[in-house]
């Protein structure tokens, strides 16, 4: 089959690679229709994340078709179009039966002895993300397999297409968990930093909860103009303002702050120097400033939410500020098996269009070139979709808009 593999910092292939097959009773074999580059892939990509090794195959956002199952899998049969969760869970220890799926214990149970700490309780394994949580093949490729298809794999409509329903596998659930971290309701007021997919599908669905007062806070100024035109939030481009924080904190009921911040941004991906040195030592750390302007942007008493990735420590944490100031925070990988049949509810109904971030489709062998956009911000991409050429189309849009391999033969 053909897959997308890591050779090292910017170096990224589609080669020919061996085909996947069944190696537990409870694996299926996806024919893969639609994957998508992430914005935590740009870590991978830049070698900022420890454990990758050569020929690699990344991907954690993906759908497609069931082509062969396991003797042991029920939940899903041959012939089923589903979409696959990026965080691969059991369904049964402690932490499944609390729907805290991205703590699952018994999927990376070796992490500990990766880091050579072996206080570190493992969490779940993921796709395509490192030998750090896993080294499970990721779904930018032709076929993939499926550890844990009882749990993982989500029946989606016929009905929809691809890319309506695709980012449930990732970007969508972990947007929305971060609103619901974040305690948003009608009148409430957010402000989210990073206007990448997460946080522009924060922005909606912050106004599909009801927020009133939404700040989105980054330096690209087409990534601003479409969250203020898409989902009418307030921009701010941290290249021409100082301290946003303070401007926020300005515009705000009694200038006392937002009820919430998202950090939609995680450990930079550009990378400072700082971060280059340690990253060579193998330390990871973070510059921290988006944190930082978090803590500062928020109210007394208000939530600071976290679904950016991030790795190691932060230099300048304000932990002080933080406590001083009585906040609470919440973070952490997406729990996506918890979210999925209400999120799919809310696409079905036309309340959230996910699809909307979508600018450029590209078919597999293009992948690399898919990454150096998004990467450099070309082109004003905000999202890159993948497909193998057996994707369902969006019949929405215009048959000429539809790029050459998702029109179904007749």
């Amino acid at each position: 089959m053909r897959a997308l593999t890591y050779h090292g910092s910017h170096d990224v292939r589609v080669d020919t690679v061996p085909d996947p097959i069944l190696e537990n009773t409870d694996d299926i074999i996806l024919r893969v229709t639609a994957t998508a580059i992430c914005g935590s892939d740009l870590h991978l990509y830049r070698g900022k994340i420890p454990a990758v090794k050569d020929g690699d195959i990344f991907g954690h956002e993906f759908m497609g078709i069931v082509e062969e199952v396991g003797s042991g899998v029920t939940a899903v049969q041959k012939g089923d179009r589903v979409v696959i969760p990026f965080v691969i869970a059991c369904g049964h220890c402690f932490f499944c039966e609390h729907d805290l799926y991205a703590a699952c214990e018994t999927t990376n149970p070796d992490r500990g002895a990766i880091l050579n700490k072996k206080a570190i309780p493992p969490g779940a394994a993921l796709f395509g993300y490192s030998h750090l949580y896993g080294g499970v093949p990721g779904g930018q490729a032709e076929y993939v397999r499926v550890p844990k298809a009882n749990t993982g794999p989500f029946k989606v409509p016929g009905s929809l297409a691809d890319e309506r329903v695709l980012f449930l596998s990732d970007i969508l659930p972990t947007a929305w968990q971060a609103v619901l971290n974040a305690d948003l309701g009608p009148g409430s007021s957010v402000a989210i930093f990073g206007a990448g997919p997460v946080g522009l599908l924060a922005t909606a669905c912050a106004r599909l909860v009801g927020a009133e007062q939404i700040f989105m806070i980054d330096h690209h100024p087409y990534r601003l103009a479409y969250a203020r035109q898409t989902y009418g939030a307030i921009p701010i481009n941290f290249d021409e303002v100082d301290d946003p924080a303070q401007l926020i904190t300005e515009q705000t009921a009694g200038h006392r702050g937002v009820d919430a911040v998202i950090d939609a941004v995680g450990f930079e991906a550009k990378g400072s120097t700082t971060e280059t040195v340690l990253t060579t030592l193998k330390l990871e750390g973070s510059s921290g400033k988006a944190l930082r302007q978090c803590i500062a942007a928020v109210r007394r008493g208000g939530v600071v939410s976290v679904p950016g990735v991030y790795a190691g420590f932060i230099h300048g944490f304000m932990f002080g500020d933080a406590f001083d100031k009585g906040l609470t925070f919440k973070m952490g990988q997406t729990h996506v098996h918890r979210f999925l049949p209400e999120l799919l509810e809310h696409i079905e109904a036309g309340r959230l269009k996910p699809e909307e971030i979508i600018t450029h489709r590209m078919p597999l062998e293009e992948a690399a070139r898919g990454y150096e956009i998004f990467e450099k911000r070309q082109e004003d991409c905000r999202k890159v979709i993948l497909t193998t050429g057996a994707a369902i189309p969006d019949l929405a849009r215009p048959l000429n808009d539809i790029p050459p391999g998702l029109i179904p033969a007749v």
